[in-house]
């Protein structure tokens, strides 16, 4: 078992150490696609990920096209505030990619056209906030997907 967690041109170095981190504790590969709003040396980066950087299964590519053509065939899931279906509604594979956006505009307009029937948005219940901090809403996503794979491999 196991997903995979695409960041689409990070900006924010604290929140891709978070998600480093998470990716090793949840099992799950991270993937990160150029350009960066940060250097991978940057020292916060590290301290969010802490020690651990040096464990993550990380990729990196460096464009949505070379993501793309390295990565063909696979199962995809897009993350958006603009999705009409709920991430809870995902039928969740293994070696699955969640794919979310940098964290000034989320994921490019054409991706999220393109692919308006996998794309899924978490419900947000206040009209005082437009998004949720992208390390936040990649925890939610990839633990929902363990839950939900491992109750299909109990089933079986």
């Amino acid at each position: 078992m196991g997903l995979n967690i695409v960041l689409i041109e990070p900006e924010i170095p604290m929140n891709t150490g978070n998600i480093g981190r998470l990716s090793l504790g949840s099992g799950s590969n991270l993937h990160l696609v150029k350009p960066f709003g940060f250097e991978l040396s940057d020292k916060r980066l590290k301290r969010a990920g802490l020690d651990y950087w040096k464990n993550i299964s990380l990729f990196i590519y460096e464009s949505v096209d070379d993501f793309y053509s390295k990565n063909k065939g696979k199962h995809f899931a897009y993350f958006s505030s603009h999705g009409t279906q709920e991430y809870w509604d995902i039928d969740y594979k293994d070696d699955m990619f969640l794919i979310f956006g940098k964290e000034s505009t989320g994921l490019p307009e054409n991706i999220v056209a393109e692919n308006s029937n996998l794309v899924y948005n978490i419900p947000i219940y206040s009209t005082h906030i437009r998004s949720l901090n992208l390390a936040n809403a990649v925890s939610i996503v990839v633990y929902e997907g363990i839950r939900n794979l491992k109750t299909t491999y109990n089933k079986t």
